[in-house]
């Protein structure tokens, strides 16, 4: 009998689960066939395929390709790199769909892989009917063919395109990097040999045990290197990239984390005078700055749901040229094709940099002051998180508490704004708070203790 992929490490976004446990290179071949049977009844037939630094990565893409071909669809190879790489082959390649092998922002045992059935994600329903037809084995049958493609370069070149290179000459600015070992490690390197100023490049090589900290960018204990190294070469900004290169994390030239939300309300200023009112489209966790930032630059701010497919559809759906997520994803389609890359991101904003006086620090204090919590993480069993959350729903609704359920719940009171909702792709509940001043946070923070504990979560200290 066929091996059937473990149904364990499905996901709404993703596929993913822990090497040697729940996923194996059976579950690579398994979910390869059932893939592209999917893509053959679509009426395509050739994927991209790529892959990050994890050590596990290159065997489960060597079984993913043989899956593929199992069902006569034939892959082009695109080699190691980060995912929005593959999302770019996918372009630039014209082919039907893709799919990257990558654990993204979680520990080295775990890997996985992002998908796309043509230029769109393939999650959800999509990812369940994978399973469904595997375990089924209502499969396609056939020998696809294999052949490899050196896309890197175009990809940095793509990248380049959209760079103010004069502004950057002008401005001369100094920027430590830090791929945190992490699959953009290559892109990077390759990219700063081309842009005016100064570059530092910290943990460059990619390796799959992640040296030096753990690749994700939302936690600011892994930006302390980065922080360090801005502040030791006096560098105007400091840029970091999660394990595959789809999150970014940013620095300003006094050390201070410059968060996701404050990033796309930087970035906005740009889409909204080459497109005014323009849809903008931000994640619940985003900051009520952000919302009215964009308005009152003349935009359509649109909250939204996290979860990187999620935005991408509603992008998709709303014809929005920007959006972003608490997470570090930002997505333009203003002159880019609309999925999330953090490279070019982190271009994208070199030139807002450039172009003002004093820099990133200064782009951070031109926003209204606000105090808020970073995203406030709470273990949680995977059941269990998704029961929570409704809960807490009801006895607010039944306190008379203003309530937006968009995605989990977001609650608006005198002092500000709090948010509860269960992770998309880890076994925690996340939660923020924002308020005016200190004493309101205080407040917030102790009301959102107090429904975690009603539903027997016993929060840490926030």
């Amino acid at each position: 009998m066929a091996h059937t992929f473990n149904p364990t490490v499905l996901r709404e976004y993703d596929i993913r689960g822990i090497v040697g446990k729940t996923l194996g290179t059976g579950d690579a071949r398994a979910l390869g066939q059932a893939f592209g049977s999917m893509v053959r009844r679509q009426g395509g037939k050739t994927i991209c395929v790529g892959y990050d630094g994890r050590l596990s990565s290159p065997d489960l893409e060597q079984a993913l390709v043989e899956g593929v071909c199992a069902a006569g669809v034939d892959v082009i190879r695109v080699g190691r790199g980060p995912t929005p790489m593959l999302y770019f082959s996918v372009y630039e390649l014209d082919t039907d769909g893709g799919i990257m092998i990558t654990g993204s922002h979680n520990p080295p045992h775990y890997n996985g892989f992002k998908m796309m059935i043509g230029k769109a994600s393939c999650f959800g329903e999509k990812i369940a009917e994978l399973g469904r037809m595997s375990a089924a084995g209502d499969l396609e049958q056939g020998t696809g063919t294999v052949r490899d493609e050196n896309i890197l370069e175009r990809y940095v070149k793509r990248l380049l395109q959209d760079v103010d290179l004069p502004a950057l000459e002008k401005a001369g600015l100094k920027v430590a990097w830090d791929t945190g070992h992490g699959a953009a490690g290559e892109v990077v390197s390759a990219l700063i040999r081309e842009l005016p100023g100064y570059h530092v490049l910290l943990n460059g090589e990619i390796d799959g045990t992640f040296p030096a900290h753990h690749p994700d960018p939302t936690v600011e204990e892994n930006l302390v290197q980065i922080q360090d190294c801005v502040a030791q070469e006096e560098c105007d900004l400091g840029l970091a990239f999660d394990g595959d290169g789809d999150r970014i994390g940013a620095i300003d030239g006094a050390g201070r984390v410059v968060w996701g939300d404050q990033l796309l309300a930087i970035l906005s200023r740009e889409v909204l005078e080459d497109l005014p009112g323009a849809t903008i489209i931000a994640d619940v966790k985003a900051s009520q700055v952000l919302f009215d930032h964009i308005a009152e630059l003349g935009g359509r701010p649109l909250m939204w749901k996290t979860g990187h497919s999620l935005i991408k559809s509603k992008m998709v759906e709303t014809a929005a040229p920007l959006a972003g997520e608490m997470s570090g994803h930002i997505f333009f389609k203003h002159k880019f094709y609309g999925f999330d890359d953090a490279i070019y991101v982190a271009l994208r904003l070199l030139n807002e940099v450039a172009r003002t006086p004093g820099g990133l620090k200064a782009l951070k204090d031109s926003l209204p002051k606000v105090v808020n919590t970073p995203e406030l993480r709470f273990p949680c069993e995977e059941e269990r998180k998704f029961h929570i959350v409704p809960e807490v729903h009801r006895r607010l609704k039944a306190a008379g508490a203003d309530v937006d359920a968009t995605d989990g719940v977001r609650v608006k009171t005198a002092d500000g704004w709090w948010l509860l909702r269960p992770s998309n792709t880890q076994d925690v509940l996340v939660a923020r708070c924002e308020a005016a001043d200190e004493e309101g946070l205080a407040r917030l923070k102790a009301i959102l203790a107090e429904q975690l504990k009603a539903s027997g979560i016993e929060p840490p200290p926030m």
